[in-house]
């Protein structure tokens, strides 16, 4: 928690920074430097009506939830089953009786509805079957104690967590709350690496100044952590060699609160300093600067008490509060980049950029100029080393989008260092949002994501979690029990996290599982990410998701085959949990645009269909207003996803298209800017046809009488009308389709063939690139004198 000071200073900051300056105005010396679409004005996204005013993140810990809560969840999954089985007895059943001439379209109609009903009632069984798994490791959990957290870790722990943040043209202010927040985990040994991925040679003057400042980040916050650091540093050795004695002076207790004071008002100017132009802004300068910076007062607030009161910890607790001011400012920071050499992949991804880096652990590395470019060879004995990268026994992947609270690191470790969970690969906490959305679409997709978070710990619960890639702690000695390595151009290339698909995190988690190793939730809120401002960037990421699912299936089944073969157990609830949160997107896609399209028979209509709907809405509406959202979003949300249909079908059609040809789909990275991303004319053009069609089924059926189809087909209008206002934009709507037909109906102009057919005059031989590759043409060679009378001709 922030000090009332802080707080009336933070509001006076972000007033100021909600001014737009003067045009001839220079920046704040302290500003970071930003580029392209941040010369807009400082206030950064203009504030929607019906957007979050409310900007406090949700509790780290979860609610501990009441025994009426947990009957609640058993009874609505009771009731789920109930309902639907009821429906398949009085409907289908005795529609299937009483059709004896046999109607055929009759027949087609109930089977295909029974299917779209039965898939869509598994999907919400399964929601309340995760989330129960959820309310259960909630109860049971009990947060570690900070003392046997900084016991956990003293007494020399040697082991090293690499963090890695895969950056690509990202803006650096974004990239430089990312590295702050991973630089003041408090942890013995951090080392970040920045993983650059821009090409290393733009021509954009902007491109070339974004990366400057891009590259030169991890030297500008290792510099400045490089005060503190020593002096806690010295602090540390000299009360070591005082508390070597055993006895613990009452000066020793007052020193020590003077350091903690010290770095929570570091923390508190460097926060002072910092812009506040939105709601991330505000949640770096708040929780991640004020959050240490608070806990840090808490601290020296206690130990001034132990002073005035004559008492004194324990010599060894000294000793770890001492360890621990050490520990906040002293991570190493470096930056790498892959596209430098060309021995690395150059993949397009963010899986085979991280993968690159891990290729490199453990070993020291010469670098060789070829034709090509730069080439990294193994050093060996007596060999120059130009890169020299450490052992580490863990891993972290961190988006360069999010940001972690200040005991991540050390929670997550000593979560895996416990016995029992030696074979456990991976542990995370699935990432919240950002509280005080300024755009409506940003503060529902945030909504959606803080589901997926109780989703995900629910999951645990059962054994069927997923790695969600935003942040995660990897054993190093995981992926190397799952790598592949193929040679690509002479150069050998291992693959640790497969990028076969979009979506590596979901494969790789089905890769960790054949090897016999497991995966964990850490139950408490310990990371955050962006969500998608506008519905432009919004589809880039929500298409990827839908990709990639259908294809990690298979793989998925013969797992479960190859464990059931070995003996293992394999509870029916982790496959059922584990085949809807890869294949659900699919079939509730398909299914919704089935019951949107096809003019069902009334008689298949029934109550106990909606009633079996009834108990997952209410625990979502439950689970929303826990998050600190709304009841009424589970509306807003059930539009928000008939606005994104035709972006999940063609996910889903993609998914197909790359089973059939074998061919790798482009990964697509979601933009990240402070203006709004254009979307594609098709996936503005869908949700308005799917008003259109639902209005005239409305119209239809209220002419039929067949109310229950037109109630249904009234409300998706409505939703769908709702989610394009609010979310899309009428007006945003119609300028992209614009585009998209322009830029379709539009036609490079042709360039006009050479009508000169002399041969060009002949340029200097390359006389490296033929000595490192060799001959490299495929038809007829030539005459080597053929060649010299080239080089001749090039000298007259």
């Amino acid at each position: 928690m922030s000090t009332p000071q802080n707080r009336r200073a933070l509001d006076a900051r972000r007033d100021r920074a909600r001014t737009p300056p003067a045009d001839d105005a220079a920046a704040p010396p302290d500003e970071p430097a930003t580029t392209g679409n941040d010369d807009a004005p400082q206030a950064g996204r203009r504030r929607q009506w019906g957007a979050e005013r409310a900007s406090a993140p949700l509790s780290i810990m979860h609610p501990v939830p009441g025994r009426r809560a947990l009957a609640f969840g058993r009874l609505a999954m009771v009731t789920t089953v109930a309902c639907w089985a009821i429906y398949v007895i009085t409907t289908v059943l005795r529609e299937l009786v009483e059709n004896r001439d046999f109607d055929l379209r009759l027949t087609l109609e109930l089977v295909s509805y029974l299917l779209v009903v039965s898939f869509l009632s598994f999907s919400a069984l399964m929601y309340l079957t995760a989330r129960q798994g959820a309310l259960n490791r909630f109860r049971d959990h009990r947060r570690v104690p900070r003392a046997a957290l900084d016991r956990h870790f003293d007494g020399g722990y040697d082991r090293l967590v690499t963090v890695l943040v895969p950056s690509y043209i990202e803006e650096p202010a974004v990239v430089r709350q990312t590295l702050w927040s991973a630089a003041l985990q408090e942890f013995p040994h951090l080392r970040i690496v920045l993983l650059i991925d821009d090409p290393p040679h733009p021509t954009d003057p902007e491109r070339i100044a974004s990366l400057e400042v891009s590259r030169a980040l991890p030297g500008e916050i290792e510099a400045a952590l490089r005060e503190p650091r020593e002096r806690f540093e010295a602090a540390a050795a000299a009360a070591a060699e005082r508390l070597g004695t055993g006895i613990v002076r009452p000066e020793d207790v007052a020193e020590l609160a003077d350091h903690y004071l010290w770095a929570a008002e570091w923390l508190e100017a460097m926060a002072a300093a910092e812009p506040v132009r939105d709601h991330t802004d505000e949640f770096f300068v708040e929780r991640v600067l004020g959050g240490l910076a608070s806990d840090l007062r808490l601290t020296e607030l206690a130990l001034r008490a132990a002073f005035e009161q004559g008492g004194a910890p324990e010599p060894d607790r000294m000793r770890q509060l001492h360890h621990r001011l050490v520990w906040i400012f002293s991570a190493e920071l470096t930056a790498f980049e892959r596209k430098a050499y060309r021995s690395l992949s150059h993949e397009a991804n963010k899986a085979m950029n991280i993968n690159a880096y891990i290729s490199l652990i453990g070993k020291d590395w010469a670098v060789e100029h070829t034709a090509d470019g730069a080439v990294l060879r193994e050093a060996g004995p007596g060999d120059e080393v130009h890169l020299s990268v450490p052992e580490s026994e863990y891993l972290l992947t961190l988006d360069a989008d999010s940001m972690l609270l200040r005991d991540y690191c050390m929670r997550l470790v000593e979560y895996l260092e416990q016995p029992g969970h030696e074979r456990v690969a991976v542990t995370q906490t699935p990432y919240s949002s950002y509280r005080g959305a300024p755009t409506r679409i940003e503060r529902i997709a945030g909504a959606s994501t803080d589901l997926q978070h109780i989703q995900h710990q629910g999951m645990s619960y059962y054994g069927a979690t997923f790695w969600v890639g935003a942040n995660a702690i990897i054993r190093t000695r995981a992926l190397q029990d799952i790598a592949t390595t193929e040679e690509v151009g002479g150069f050998p290339i291992t693959t640790y996290i497969q990028d076969r698909t979009v979506i590596e995190d979901t494969e790789s988690s089905i890769d960790i599982g054949a090897h016999d190793w497991t995966l964990l939730n850490y139950p408490e809120r310990l990371s955050y990410s962006a969500t998608p401002p506008d519905f432009g960037s919004l589809i880039v990421q929500r298409r990827r998701w839908a990709n990639g699912g259908l294809l990690i299936l298979p793989k998925l089944f013969d797992q479960l085959r190859e464990r059931r073969r070995l003996r293992e157990r394999v509870l029916m609830r982790e496959v059922l949990l584990r085949t809807n949160y890869m294949a659900s997107i699919a079939w509730a896609s398909f299914g919704l645009l089935f019951l949107l399209a096809y003019p069902y028979d009334s008689r298949l209509l029934s109550v106990w269909v909606f009633l079996a709907a009834v108990p997952y809405f209410w625990c979502m509406g439950s689970d929303l207003r826990a998050c600190g959202h709304r009841f009424t979003d589970i509306f807003r949300i059930y539009g928000f996803n008939l606005g994104l249909l035709a972006v999940n079908l063609a996910g889903v059609l993609k998914s197909l298209q790359q089973a059939m040809t074998g061919e790798k789909i482009p990964f697509a990275r979601t933009p990240k800017v402070r203006n709004r991303t254009a979307a594609p004319a098709i996936y503005v053009l869908v949700p308005w046809l799917i008003v259109a069609f639902s209005a005239l089924t409305f119209w239809r059926d209220l002419q039929a009488q067949n109310w229950g189809n037109a109630a249904f087909a009234l409300f998706n209008a409505v939703l769908c009308f709702w989610a394009i206002v609010a979310y899309i934009g009428v007006w945003n709507s119609v300028v992209d389709f614009v585009l998209g037909i322009v830029d379709w109906l539009f036609v490079p102009e042709r360039q006009p063939r050479r009508r000169d057919r002399r041969p060009a005059a002949p340029g200097p031989v390359n006389w490296q690139a033929i000595l490192y590759h060799g001959d490299r043409r495929l038809g007829p060679t030539r005459r080597a004198d053929e060649l010299e009378r080239r080089r001749r001709a090039g000298r007259r």
